[in-house]
C-alpha cells in the first residue's frame, strides 16, 4: 500500500458504510493519475457485468457499457480470464479484445481488472490514461488487491 492508495483502502475498510462507487472510483483514477475509469459489478444470476461508476465516458458509448457479457471487450475479456487485460495504446491495437467503439474513449493506456474474492469474481475496474502506457507487475497486483477489497465489501 503506498500514500496514493491508502486513502482507497481506508474508503473500503470503513465496515459501516456502502460503497459511494462514484467517489471510490474517482480516488482510484487519482492514485493511478488516470483520466477514465469504470466499475462493474457482476450480476450473479444473469452473468452480465452493469456498470455502477464511470468516469471520463463520452455520453454516447454508456448504452454500450451499460450491461456487458462475459466475454466482450476488454472487461468482458478480463471477467472471462479472472486476470488484468491490459492494452498499451487503445488507439493502435489490433488485438481483437477491445471492441471498436473503445477508441471513441480517446484513451491509449488501459486496463481491466477483475473484482476477485476467493476465486470467485464480482465485477470489472477499467482505468485508462490519454498516452500509451503500459501497467507494471506493481500496479497489476495494487489494482488486484484493490479488486479484492472491493469485493469484500459487495459480499458484506
Amino acid at each position: 500500500m503506498t500514500s496514493e492508495t491508502k486513502p482507497i483502502f481506508d474508503t473500503l475498510a470503513d465496515e459501516g458504510s456502502a460503497i459511494d462507487w462514484n467517489r471510490l472510483l474517482t480516488k482510484i483514477l487519482a492514485a493511478f493519475n488516470c483520466s477514465t475509469g469504470t466499475i462493474h459489478t457482476l450480476d450473479q444470476d444473469s452473468q452480465l457485468l452493469h456498470l455502477k461508476a464511470y468516469q471520463g465516458i463520452p455520453e454516447f458509448l454508456l448504452p454500450k457499457m451499460t450491461v456487458i457479457p462475459i466475454g466482450k471487450g476488454m472487461a468482458g475479456v478480463a471477467a472471462e480470464r479472472k486476470q488484468p487485460v491490459q492494452i498499451c495504446n487503445l488507439q493502435t491495437d489490433e488485438s481483437g479484445v477491445a471492441r471498436p467503439s473503445a477508441k471513441e474513449t480517446k484513451v491509449e493506456g488501459s486496463i481491466a481488472v477483475p473484482l476477485m474474492l476467493n476465486g470467485r469474481l464480482h465485477g470489472i475496474l477499467g482505468i485508462a490514461k490519454p498516452i500509451p502506457y503500459k501497467f507494471t507487475l506493481e500496479e497489476e497486483e495494487t489494482l488486484m488487491e484493490i479488486g479484492e477489497a472491493i469485493s469484500r465489501k459487495i459480499v458484506s
